[in-house]
């Protein structure tokens, strides 16, 4: 009898403790992801972080552009233009707002925008930057996006039918500070 009360012990403890000894160690990266996009605008693409407009000529001297951004980082907004006749007067943010609640309470007020000039052409250009916006969901989900709504004044050239070219790029920033 005592033995198998011996053996019982053995049999309980033992793998207990040898439990309590034990542990794990789990280590996983996670892939900065930054998108961009717009919608109900003519003559936009979106494609991941890339949005694209095409207007055949500057038909109207200012132009709205909602851009929603998604991104489980900090994240940079940068444009490039293109036209072989158009001057492009003003690039500037007119609003910043969150789409919903699963965006970062602090990200409206903490979105920069730096103006700066083409060195090539003398154009203004700018940079948004911000940290990351959305705290879940996916890259589809209507309630975590922030919106950037960017004005964008064009001068028409001769001819006034030259197409323009905007190209926005999104890339993400560290998820380390």
């Amino acid at each position: 009898m005592r033995l198998l009360l011996t053996l019982l012990a053995v049999g309980v403890f033992v793998p207990a403790g040898v439990k309590a000894q034990s542990s794990v160690t789990l280590k996983a990266t996670v892939s900065e992801t930054v998108t961009l996009s717009t919608s109900d605008l003519s003559g936009a693409v979106s494609n991941g972080n890339t949005v694209r407009i095409t207007l055949p000529g500057p038909d109207a001297s200012v132009l709205r552009v909602p851009l929603l951004v998604r991104s489980n980082s900090g994240f940079k907004i940068t444009v490039s233009f293109e036209s072989q006749t158009a001057v492009l007067t003003e690039l500037s943010v007119a609003d910043v707002r969150a789409t919903g609640r699963l965006v970062s309470s602090q990200i409206v007020n903490a979105v920069q925008v730096k103006p700066q000039l083409n060195p090539d052409t003398s154009q203004p250009l700018f940079v948004v930057s911000g940290p990351r916006v959305s705290l879940g969901g996916t890259l589809n989900s209507p309630n975590n996006a922030l919106q950037i709504t960017v004005v964008i004044r064009l001068r028409p050239g001769r001819p006034p039918e030259s197409p323009v070219h905007l190209t926005f790029v999104a890339t993400p920033g560290s998820l380390t500070p």
